[in-house]
């Protein structure tokens, strides 16, 4: 009995050391994830910041460069529900953007709670049941409701305790209780830590810009959909001031990463989580604009060859299963994203995107990215482009109805932002990289635009899509209530479905 007691504590024993021998030796992982940051950077071959994002366009040379990866969404908090759990924001039901939510930032009640289907755990949970350390640096904006703690192994103030969603509350005190350096917060310093950083991105307009760096507003042509006035100009100049302030952010985190001895142990992914901010047509929509981001990865691992640049389409979705493929954990079959780096990896055919409500403004569009088209569907075309929205009280929105109502805008700005919208839309990427000459009506693309019909419709139905039934009432009503006394919601004419609430 003795023998067989020191050989099951032997057992024991050893396999302690394999369990630490392999918890020491897997790496950690950082995501900088970046707000609203289009890949306006040297490496992504923009010609107005080549040679103006160093930091970044090194990163992208020590790492792997991924030239078309496109999020699910182009708007926050839709976009970051499916990225974190790895699973589109459309079939889990939190494609509404700012969702699961009330008016002063509390608990949310259960009669508005938008749960997960069962069985699908965000990421920081598995990573934290795999042994990981995990914190959040900046914003959730998920749209589900959670227990942050379950999720995050600091940050979790009572403000952030069950229902909460991360964005709002106290936001600003969870910023500042959480730093760029929380890695140091773990008790175990040989643990291995899963990361997320928030930086501004696209929403920091000039203010991390390098000494001398800022551009002025009539260095950046504007492009055809927008009118050439002080205000566009001063907007759409913004977000390439926006891509060289990014640069110092990464800068700086890498630097502390550096400082505290973490760096050759954490693979360090850096994205976005949508498109350019400052400018109509891209954040919120479903062009180019809106869903194609910057992503690259490096760090010391195999997998990670130096130099290497892939073209292939590629899913944001991606990101959630690689990070689990790095961290040594087994993929979940619920997963729409697959490892980068793995042996079976399959570039995709397409990539779908989609949006729904944007704060008090109902629409639904859906988009296919193929190699060479993006097709796209409006479901509301009857409502125009320039429908009530967040923006209405900005210069460039006030500049468009403006020369509307002056018959100076030209022909297409005019159809595009106050017209009746097409119910598709077809464009040739590499021809029309603004995507301004519409082919669904052209006859030598009807085999193209067929194609992709067929592809959008099927996907809807294989991922049960939730956007094809109304939201439900009590969540309608909840955005109603959130966006009532505010006079941009009171002063616009805002969407039918809310006169049942008035």
């Amino acid at each position: 009995m003795r023998s067989l007691f020191r050989l099951s504590s032997l057992s024991i024993l050893i396999a302690s050391i394999v369990s630490l021998s392999a918890a020491e030796s897997r790496p950690n992982i950082l995501w900088i994830f970046s707000e609203d940051l289009s890949p306006y950077m040297g490496c992504y071959d923009d010609p107005i910041n080549s040679g103006h994002t160093p930091v970044i366009d090194q990163f992208a040379a020590d790492g792997v460069l991924f030239k078309r990866a496109m999020v699910t969404a182009p708007v926050c908090s839709a976009s970051r529900s499916a990225i974190i759990t790895g699973v589109m924001q459309t079939t889990t039901g939190t494609h509404q953007h700012r969702s699961s939510r009330t008016t002063d930032g509390v608990v949310v009640p259960e009669g508005l709670r938008i749960h997960l289907p069962p069985g699908i755990k965000t990421l920081p949970e598995l990573m934290r049941d795999a042994g990981y350390f995990t914190f959040n640096s900046g914003k959730d904006d998920y749209n589900f409701h959670y227990n942050r703690g379950d999720l995050y192994s600091v940050g979790n103030e009572e403000d952030y305790l069950p229902g909460m969603n991360g964005w709002q509350g106290n936001h600003a005190k969870h910023n500042m209780s959480i730093t760029e350096d929380t890695w140091n917060s773990r008790p175990d310093k040989a643990q291995p830590w899963f990361g997320q950083i928030e930086i501004k991105g696209g929403k920091a307009n000039d203010r991390y810009t390098r000494r001398g760096e800022k551009l002025a507003a009539n260095d950046v042509p504007i492009p055809p959909y927008f009118p050439d006035t002080p205000a566009h100009r001063s907007a759409w100049t913004m977000h390439y001031n926006a891509a060289r302030g990014a640069d110092v952010r990464v800068e700086t985190i890498l630097a502390q990463l550096a400082a505290d001895g973490e760096l050759d142990n954490t693979i360090v992914f850096f994205f976005s989580d949508h498109g350019n901010n400052q400018s109509l047509r891209h954040k919120q929509f479903c062009y180019e604009g809106g869903v194609h981001i910057p992503l690259m990865i490096k760090g010391n691992h195999p997998a990670l060859q130096a130099g290497t640049v892939r073209s292939e389409l590629i899913n944001a979705l991606d990101i959630t299963a690689t990070t689990m493929a790095f961290g040594g954990l087994e993929l979940p079959d619920y997963l729409d994203g697959q490892n980068l780096f793995g042996a079976d990896f399959e570039p995709v055919k397409y990539v779908v995107s989609a949006r729904d409500r944007c704060d008090y403004t109902i629409d639904r569009i859906r988009t296919v990215r193929t190699d060479k088209f993006r097709y796209i569907r409006n479901f509301h075309p009857d409502r125009a482009m320039l429908q009530a929205q967040y923006r209405d009280k900005h210069k460039t929105v006030a500049d468009l109805k403006r020369l509307h109502d002056a018959g100076e805008l030209t022909p297409y700005q005019s159809a595009h932002w106050f017209g009746i919208r097409p119910h598709e839309e077809l464009y040739d990427i590499a021809a029309d990289p603004h995507q301004i000459n519409n082919l669904a009506s052209d006859a030598a693309h009807s085999a193209t635009l067929k194609e992709h019909r067929r592809i959008l419709n099927e996907w809807m139905v294989a991922s049960n899509d939730q956007g094809q039934t109304a939201e439900d009432p009590a969540q309608l009503r909840s955005t109603f209530d959130l966006w009532k006394g505010l006079p941009i919601f009171r002063d616009a004419d805002v969407n039918p479905e809310y006169d049942q609430f008035r």
